[in-house]
This record gives C-alpha cells, structure tokens and sequence, in this order.
C-alpha cells in the first residue's frame, strides 16, 4: 500500500495509526458483507432504501412518531428513514418539490398532483379562544366583530413552503401579527393573554372547560380544515404501501396523528 501498518520491535508487533484505521474499516466492510444478501433481498422485493416522510405540524405527536418508526424499523431493517414537520403548505411543498415520498396532513381533499394518491384522514374544527383575563373575554357583545378582533395581536404559526405560495391562517387588515414556530407556542401565547386567535378545537377544549381559556363567537369563524394523507406514486415501494394501508385500515398505531381531527373521513 505504501503505508506503513504494523510497527514491529524485537519483542512485539503493534499497529500504526493508519493500520487501526484500516482494521477498523476491514471489521465495517465485513459486517456489511453479512447483512448483504438480506438487503439485496429486501430490495428485490420492492422495498425501498430509503423512506422521507413529512408531518403537518397540527398532527404532529412525538411518540406516535416514534412508535410509527419502531414498528417500521421492524418490519423494514434496513431501510432508512427522515422524518421533517412542516407547517401550511410547507407539507405540499416538501411532497412535489422535495425528495419526500409520503406526507402525513397535506392540506385539502383532492391533490395537486396527477402523480400523487390521496386519501382523506377528516376535518380540524376551529375555535376563537382567548385568556380568561383577556379584555375580550368579558366582552358583553355575543358576538365579536372584526373591529373589536383587529385591536389585540393575532397570534400565527408561519406557513414553512419555499416554493408554494405561502398563506396566512387568520390575519384581519391592519391587525398586529405575532408569529411562533409551533403549535404548543401558539397555545402557551394564548394562555397568557399575549394574543388572539384560533385554536383546534380538540386542544382547546379542556382550557376552556377549565377555565383558562374563553371561547367566543366571532361575525367571521374560520371553516373546519380539510387534511390528509398523500403519497408519491412514482418511486414508492412496499413501505410506503404499507403506510397507507395503516392509516387506511385506521390501525392504532397512527391514532395519535388524528388526536386533533373531530370529523374522521369516512373512507
């Protein structure tokens, strides 16, 4: 090689840095020579290398998400797996312009793409909701006008698409905007009175049975939120096959990414 590997005296022979270096990538290349055949067995059967699934922020739970990744783990070995989460219209973008093959709360029911399938998971239902101590939450009027609303922030998780346009969640003109990166900082503004807003109905409930949160009749609701599950066809193999037939068969191990969604599809 060139190289010098062992270092020898007259008593002992020792292996240089370089040597290590090379016994080490011997016993790797070894244990890939093993798991070889099982791979190529793997792939044969259309089983993708590697699987990149993007998560709608609103449905995002960490241990589903690592019970979903347990169990394909486990029944794919040696697949590889990313997981992102994205935020609006950050999902699509992830799905038609990134290297994603499955995405887990696009939002809307039919798709934007003829080469991708689309399988509806149910609605997200809104509720306006502000602090207990909020001005507005004694308000005596029933019902709050888009004057009273534009005078308090509007508290907004920014929609994370490059290259979609991006859109706004609710935003009256001239209302001051306050973004945060998630859901739970959405939520933890509203508890304290910073701001204003809509919240899933799911998540705010038991603030507002509580009494921490205060939920109001406003002249313009936000319409319930359409999501679903949407998949590349082209490229796609067995495994996220198998991920769709879990969300189509309703298995429990994705129970958690519907927590939030109170009208199920019916499919």
């Amino acid at each position: 090689m060139g190289t010098q590997l062992f270092l020898r005296t007259t008593r002992s022979v020792s292996l240089t840095l370089a040597g290590q270096h090379l016994l080490e990538h011997c016993r790797q290349w070894l244990n890939w020579l093993d798991a070889m055949p099982d791979e190529l067995q793997q792939i044969n059967a259309g089983v993708e290398r590697q699987v990149n699934i993007v998560i709608n922020n609103l449905l995002y739970q960490p241990q589903t998400t690592a019970d979903l990744l347990t169990w394909l783990h486990q029944q794919f070995p040696f697949t590889r797996f990313q997981i992102s989460r994205q935020v609006y219209m950050g999902v699509w973008d992830s799905l038609l312009y990134d290297d994603f093959q499955l995405a887990i709360g696009v939002t809307g029911s039919e798709s934007l793409s003829n080469n991708i399938s689309l399988l509806p998971l149910g609605d997200i239902s809104w509720r306006f909701v502000v602090a207990q101590n909020h001005p507005l939450a004694s308000h005596p009027v029933p019902v709050l006008s888009d004057d009273m609303l534009r005078r308090y922030p509007a508290i907004n998780i920014e929609d994370t698409s490059r290259t979609l346009t991006r859109r706004v969640a609710w935003l009256l003109s001239g209302q001051k905007e306050i973004k945060v990166p998630d859901l739970s900082t959405k939520l933890a503004c509203h508890l304290s009175g910073l701001g204003v807003g809509f919240l899933p109905e799911r998540m705010c409930r038991p603030y507002v049975e509580s009494g921490a949160l205060v939920a109001r009749e406003v002249i313009n609701p936000r319409q319930p939120s359409p999501l679903s599950i949407a998949w590349k066809n082209a490229g796609s193999g067995k495994v996220v096959s198998e991920i769709a037939d879990i969300f189509k068969q309703k298995d429990s191990l994705v129970s958690g990414f519907l927590r939030m969604v109170d009208r199920p599809a019916e499919n």
